[in-house]
C-alpha cells in the first residue's frame, strides 16, 4: 500500500473512532455504512450549504494536526463526502451552539441522530442493506424528504416552513430552537 493510501486509511479510521469509540459496542461494526457515507460525495442545491461542504473538508486540517502531517491535506484531496460533512456538522453544533461541560461532549449524539433521522442509523454491518442505505443517502441529497424534515438531518415537529428549501444551518439553528 503506497503512501497516500495508507494517510487515507489513516484518515477514515479517525472519522470511524471519533463518530463511534465509546459510544458503539465494540462487537457492533458500522465500517460498511461508514465507508459507504465516506465514498458519496455531498452534493448540495442550496448554494449557502456550500459552508457546510467547506467544514467537511476542513476536518482533514483537524486529521493532519492530530497525526502531525502537514501533508494530509494535499492527499486527502477528493470532494467533500457525505460521511464528511454530517461528522463536521455535528463538531460545529456542539463546539459553537450547544457546548456545556455539565453534559460533557456530545458530538456523537448529534451525529447518530442526523443518522437516525435519514433513516439509517441502525444499518450495523450485520444488517446491511446497501439498497436501502443509498435511497436513504439520495432522498437526504436530493431533499425528496418530507417538508418537516423527516428523513433528512433534522426533524421539526409543526414546522410551518418546508425544510427542503432552507440552508442546513437554517434548519440546524431551528431544530436547536424547538429542542432547548
Amino acid at each position: 500500500m503506497n503512501y497516500q493510501d495508507q494517510v487515507r486509511n489513516r484518515y477514515f479510521e479517525w472519522l470511524y473512532n471519533y463518530a463511534c469509540k465509546g459510544r458503539i459496542n465494540e462487537k457492533t461494526s458500522f465500517r460498511k455504512l461508514f465507508m459507504n457515507l465516506h465514498n458519496t460525495q455531498f452534493d448540495f442545491y442550496i448554494r449557502n450549504d456550500v459552508n457546510r461542504a467547506m467544514d467537511g473538508v476542513n476536518l482533514r486540517y483537524r486529521f493532519g494536526t492530530v497525526i502531525n502531517n502537514d501533508e494530509a491535506f494535499d492527499i486527502l484531496d477528493e470532494p467533500c463526502s457525505v460521511l464528511e460533512m454530517i461528522l463536521a456538522l455535528a463538531i460545529r453544533i456542539e463546539e459553537q451552539i450547544m457546548d456545556d461541560p455539565s453534559y460533557g461532549d456530545r458530538t456523537q449524539q448529534w451525529f447518530w441522530g442526523m443518522l437516525s433521522n435519514i433513516g439509517i442509523g441502525m444499518m450495523s454491518d450485520d444488517i446491511y442493506d446497501d439498497k436501502y442505505v443509498n435511497e436513504r443517502i439520495y432522498r437526504f441529497l436530493e431533499r425528496r424528504y418530507e417538508p418537516n424534515g423527516k428523513g433528512g438531518l433534522f426533524y421539526i415537529r409543526n414546522c410551518d416552513q418546508d425544510l427542503r428549501d432552507v440552508e442546513i444551518w437554517t434548519q440546524v439553528c431551528w431544530y436547536l430552537n424547538t429542542i432547548s
